[in-house]
């Protein structure tokens, strides 16, 4: 286009200037004479004319295409006629030879005719013309709610997982989370998740399709049966609920959220993203909304965080309160141990076998409560028919049943964990060869038991030293795990923590402090010349940790005389029957 248009300019300029003939100027630019006129007549070239191209076989079958994409209209959209069942059709009813190409191409356009049409016939008849009208939302009061698909690769397995965004319409700031399931815990802490950051709730409504964590029925119009637990939540923030017309004659109500879930998908969710938990990925996607904040939205002046920041003092304030998603339910714990929970078995101590406990299930998390006292944690599973089990929580049952460990579900997820080390590993195998595979793993569970007083770290610094020493016993690895501890000064397990304003300052092991010394360090000088020593802040000496190693030795030396007296026993039957 851009050459014709020079070509006729200099034709023009030609004709205007120097006054040449239409046969001159036809033979100086080497074109027909018709084109002289035309560019005398005009400087747009006229526009190119490509003869249609004719599919003469398709033409004697149109109609009947036709026919059978206005019958679609009406019927279900997963039962109506596909380009190649038309292909197939033409070829079997009327035997035409055209090619799927074409069918196909014809089938796509005409579709789409024939869709647009009978809307307008539609909105002709009820006096409506299609289109949209712009909206404006004043600043605060509105926001918008949805949930959108995604795959993540958790722990190196791809994984389903859901986006939720919360969008405030007017300055277009989202936040943004990921959770396992679009369950109502996610849905609420998404919501909590979304309060807290903006700082506020929108003064008006919210709006949301009809979404079961939220909606049990859908009735007449936009009337809605909420659940219980919602209403409360609602009540509890202070905010109305708006919920969309049910299909597509709705997705334009909430349009915001709509394509904003996607474009974030693409922007900061491509590749697919590879993390450890969830917890990783959202907070890479919480340092991602706030870089946002620089993002301009098509058609407006400020940015979205110049926007938000005036629209964030016009917020409701938050309850003094945090409202708690986590659900609560009841289960029993059956003979393994384990308990029941949206068709996922989680272990708890062996102790509560055959008790009822609390469980609080929220979106990432499961704990366990009995009476009011916590006795369990763990993530929550999404997969049907997933298991998890803690190895802390059999050490009891495994005391009188050691040959059930090697083979236990609880100890190949420690391993696959990373809880089960190999320290752990070279203390069995060291406890097996000494005392034999029952009387061996026995010590092995005595030394986990000691993770529930002692910290991780003393307990396999204790394994290692005890190793080291050739001292394979459970007693060993209590001595050297709290001689870790003494050392380097980390709590026990249940021990409480001293406070560091009340307690005395720690001292090399190598120092002397001598009695003159300390009157010296005296805070009074009269008491020092008094010749009263300073308070002594310190716990009396004990030896109550140490009974413990007493309980042990008479258990051992009580089951090695058992084991002793069966051999003894065992040896004189044999040479009663001989």
């Amino acid at each position: 286009m851009g050459s014709r248009v020079e070509l006729y300019a200099a034709i023009r300029f030609d004709w205007q200037r120097n006054q040449l003939s239409i046969r001159s100027l036809a033979d100086k630019y080497g074109v027909h004479r018709r084109t002289v006129r035309e560019a005398i007549e005009s400087p747009i070239p006229p526009p190119r004319k490509s003869p249609p191209r004719r599919t003469l076989v398709l033409d004697t079958v149109r109609s009947a295409i036709d026919a059978m994409l206005t019958e679609d209209l009406a019927a279900p959209r997963k039962q109506r006629h596909t380009a190649k069942r038309i292909f197939e059709w033409l070829g079997a009813e009327h035997h035409a030879q055209v090619s799927y190409s074409y069918v196909a191409k014809y089938v796509h356009r005409r579709r789409r005719q024939l869709v647009a049409e009978a809307a307008a016939r539609d909105g002709a008849r009820a006096g409506v013309v299609a289109g949209f009208v712009p909206q404006c939302h004043p600043p605060g009061a509105e926001a918008e709610v949805d949930f959108a698909d995604l795959w993540v690769r958790l722990a190196g397995e791809m994984t389903k997982c859901f986006l939720f965004t919360l969008r405030l319409s007017h300055s277009g700031k989202a936040v943004h989370r990921v959770f396992a399931s679009q369950g109502q815990e996610a849905f609420l802490e998404g919501h909590v998740a979304a309060f807290e950051t903006l700082g506020g709730v929108p003064f008006d409504k919210i709006r949301y399709d009809n979404l079961r964590s939220a909606v049990h029925r859908v009735l007449f119009g936009r009337n809605r049966t909420e659940s219980g637990r919602w209403l409360a939540f609602r009540a509890f923030y202070g905010f109305e609920a708006f919920y969309c017309l049910p299909g597509k004659d709705g997705a334009h109500e909430k349009g915001g959220v709509e394509g904003d879930g996607g474009r974030f998908r693409r922007t900061h969710l491509v590749p697919v993203p590879e993390v450890d938990t969830l917890a990783e990925l959202n907070a890479r996607l919480a340092a991602a909304d706030a870089a946002e904040d620089d993002r301009r939205i098509d058609g407006r002046a400020d940015s979205v965080g110049v926007a938000f920041a005036a629209e964030a003092p016009l917020l409701v304030a938050l309850p003094a309160e945090r409202f708690d998603t986590a659900l609560c339910l009841t289960a029993r714990v059956d003979r393994y141990a384990q308990i029941m929970v949206r068709q996922c078995q989680y272990s708890v101590p062996a102790r509560l076998i055959g008790a009822r406990v609390r469980v609080a299930l929220s979106a990432s998390e499961l704990q366990v409560f009995d009476g009011s006292r916590r006795v369990a944690t763990h993530p929550r599973l999404v997969a049907r028919g997933g298991c998890r089990l803690e190895l802390d929580h059999y050490l009891e049952i495994l005391l009188g049943k050691p040959g059930a460990l090697p083979g236990s579900t609880a100890l190949a997820q420690a391993r696959a964990a990373g809880r089960f080390t190999a320290a752990h590993e070279a203390f069995w195998a060291a406890a097996r060869n000494t005392h034999g595979d029952a009387a061996g793993t026995r010590v092995l569970i005595e030394v986990l038991l000691l993770h529930r007083r002692l910290s991780r770290d003393a307990v396999l610094a204790g394994i290692r030293a005890a190793l080291a020493a050739g001292a394979v016993s459970a007693d060993a690895v209590a001595i050297e795990a709290r001689k870790h501890t003494a050392t380097t000064g980390t709590a026990t397990g249940t021990a409480p923590t001293i406070d560091a304003a009340s307690a005395p300052p720690r001292r090399s092991r190598a120092a002397v402090v001598t009695l003159g010394a300390r009157r010296q360090a005296a805070s009074s000088a009269a008491s020092s010349a008094a010749g009263v020593l300073p308070t002594d802040r310190r716990p009396a000496p004990t030896v109550r940790d140490y009974d413990q190693l007493l309980t042990h030795r008479a258990g051992q030396e009580r089951r090695a005389g058992q084991e002793r007296r069966a051999g003894q026993e065992r040896r004189a039957g044999q040479e009663r029957s001989s």
